[in-house]
């Protein structure tokens, strides 16, 4: 029986076979990369194991998130993370190289090598044939040791894509479609595979756009083959020694399998407050807007900024819109430049960005209150982009631009004028001086790590108590995404600051929690999080997990988790329970005091979970899905205590 792509590399990584039909496998890790809004706690969790050097092939460290330095916390993690990639063996590339997958992509990613990275669209790189996976920064530091990464047996789900896609048809709207189909919930544990015919045409960047936004699904990643397109790719980024075939055998076998004619596609939106919320553009309307952004690892390559300078050129933006262009990377913009395209960016109206990630994670470019954005990026979760009262749009960068020059949302294909071609360069111009390489071995001991007055040590748990004696301390619906949980934007410059980033759980939903979980933590008790299902969607970071911890939660009971930040709360002691009957959700309330008797006892024995509500006189079955090692890193309070 053939293989699959990702049973080719899982064979050639397995450190530790799955247990069973379904079980946990632990893999050899070959690159990590972390982003400064998540690297500093890896990193300083890394340094707390006492490793001398990384353990890797390749680790990166990205300044990509907090380049905006407003205050001087920014700035001072900007040069911890710089101290510590020089004394540890680490790449570092600098504030206004780009974002980490574009850079990724151009200068480091090689088919048929495992990442993970501290951020959930780390599967970017599966457009190059990598196994790519988002986790949470604890799981990056124990990589960067030389420790495997876990993960559940994956479950491989081919998508064929068959055909062409039509004139002003993207890639950006094959991943909306899949959206559609598969929605943002219940593909935990899934790793999309693409194959098919209409690979042919689709560029390297173009997959790339895809398994970027397959993160929104829940995947656990997406991962494309390493064919001559690949090959091309590389090539072009002076790498053609890094290419190496990869297919799927012609008799591999899949979980399932879903087919997608390209030719019957059309351009699409993601509508808010939710990726997976998909309608045709033509079905919407002509919807007025105030602010367009281009850009974000999703949409920021050469061929989309070159294609939306052809349709600006000679034009002028719609006065009442606001259009933000942001390159994913240094060498998008040089290229762009030394090509000419910029200029037709600029003659329109366009505002230049920083190459970052910026309005994407709502730390610059807030849309005006009640207004409508359209946005390139992959999220469009209720207040993600800093104003709460605005509607986010999701569309390619040929919707964006037809759409910013009309001031209203517009199907490209109404703009009456031919799809510019736009090649695939043979040879970028390559600058490689804002990356800075890890030092010799020898000279690497003797680099001071520089902390601020904002850095502070990763604060650990405690053990789990024999009882939980607890209060429902907040309770939540459906969706509740790790932006809900704490909150990116301008308040990520505390994240190397926990108690005061704790300041901000759910900050969005409850402004109250943090005090009432702070008093019930300090009278000797638990909190404990209800949620419905799909709870913990969105980013990989850590701190949706690391702060509420630092708050007391001991518990979060759910209808059910996604992948990531499920793995992030065993990371740090967190109890994650799953409702046995979704109707006991309707009769917990927040502020009911809990007890589950004996949970440690009834942990270590595998035994049925019961929690007793003395608030309202019954009691609720809840189930867990742990390994034997997650349950170890529950009851030890953390990997950073079992290590």
């Amino acid at each position: 029986m053939g293989k699959n792509i990702v049973e080719k590399i899982i064979g050639t990584h397995l450190e530790i076979p799955p247990t069973g039909p379904g079980g946990e496998i632990g893999i050899r890790i070959d690159q990590t990369l972390t982003q400064d809004a998540t690297g500093t706690m890896a990193y300083l969790q890394f340094e707390a194991m006492g490793i001398p050097e990384i353990r890797t092939e390749l680790s990166v460290s990205y300044i990509d998130h907090n380049t905006i330095q407003i205050g001087y916390e920014n700035a001072d993690d900007h040069r911890y993370l710089q101290s510590v990639a020089r004394r540890f063996g680490i790449h570092l590339s600098r504030p206004g190289n780009g974002i980490c997958h574009q850079v990724h992509l151009e200068r480091f990613g090689v088919p048929g090598r495992t990442l993970i990275g501290s951020d959930s669209h780390t599967p970017t790189a599966g457009a190059l044939a990598m196994l790519a996976i988002g986790a949470g920064g604890l799981d990056v530091a124990l990589a960067m040791a030389g420790r495997p990464f876990y993960l559940p047996n994956p479950k491989v789900c081919r998508i064929e894509l068959q055909g062409r896609l039509p004139s002003w048809v993207t890639a950006k709207d094959i991943i909306l479609h899949i959206l559609g189909i598969f929605t943002t919930k219940g593909n935990v544990g899934r790793i999309f595979e693409y194959g098919g015919s209409g690979l042919a045409s689709l560029t390297v960047p173009e997959r790339a756009t895809i398994a970027n936004m397959g993160a929104e699904c829940g995947v656990t990643t997406s991962i494309f083959p390493s064919d001559d397109m690949t090959r091309r790719f590389l090539a072009a980024q002076g790498r053609a020694k890094d290419w190496t075939p990869l297919h799927a055998d012609p008799d591999a076998v899949y979980e399932g399998e879903t087919i997608i004619d390209l030719s019957r596609l059309e351009p699409l939106a993601a509508c808010p407050h939710s990726p997976d919320r998909i309608r045709p553009i033509r079905e919407i309307g002509p919807l007025a807007i105030q602010q367009v952004c281009i850009g974000s690892c999703t949409n920021s390559s050469y061929k989309d900024l070159a294609t939306v300078a052809e349709i600006l050129k000679g034009k002028t933006v719609h006065p009442e819109v606001s259009l933000i262009v942001a390159p994913g990377s240094r060498q998008v913009l040089e290229n762009i430049t030394r090509d000419g395209y910029l200029a037709h960016i600029i003659a329109a109206g366009a505002r230049l960005m920083e190459n970052a990630c910026g309005f994407c994670i709502g730390n610059s470019q807030s849309p005006p209150s009640g207004a409508v954005s359209l946005r390139t990026s992959n999220r469009n979760f209720y207040g993600r982009s800093g104003t709460k009262e605005a509607d986010v749009y999701l569309v390619s960068p040929e919707t964006a631009a037809a759409s910013a020059l009309r001031g209203r949302l517009t199907d490209p294909r109404q703009l009456g004028m031919a799809l510019p071609f736009i090649p695939q360069p043979r040879k970028f111009h390559l600058d490689d001086n804002m990356i800075v390489r890890p030092l010799p071995p020898g000279e690497r001991a003797g680099v001071e790590i520089i902390r601020g007055p904002n850095i502070g040590a990763p604060p650990e748990n405690t053990t789990l108590p024999a009882d939980i004696d607890g209060e429902a301390t907040i309770k939540v619906g459906d969706k509740i995404t790790t932006d809900h949980i704490i909150p990116a934007g301008a308040r990520m410059k505390y994240r190397s600051n926990i108690p005061r980033y704790a300041r901000y759980v759910f900050e969005i939903l409850d402004q109250d929690f943090p005090a009432r979980a702070i008093r019930i933590r300090d009278e000797g008790r638990q909190n404990i999080i209800v949620a419905g299902h799909s709870y913990g969607q969105g980013s990989s970071r850590e701190h949706a997990a690391l702060c509420p911890m630092y708050l007391g939660v001991r518990v979060v009971l759910a209808k059910s988790f996604e992948r990531i930040h499920a793995a992030n709360l065993v990371n740090f002691g967190i109890l994650p329970l799953i409702f046995e009957n979704e109707g006991d959700y309707e009769r917990l309330q927040a502020g009911d005091r809990l007890r589950i008797a004996a949970v440690r006892t009834i942990l270590e024995k595998r035994g049925p979970i019961r929690i007793d509500n003395l608030t309202r006189g019954d009691c609720l079955a809840a189930a867990y899905e742990l390994t034997d090692r997650q349950l170890a890193l529950v009851l030890a309070g953390g990997a950073l205590r079992a290590r």
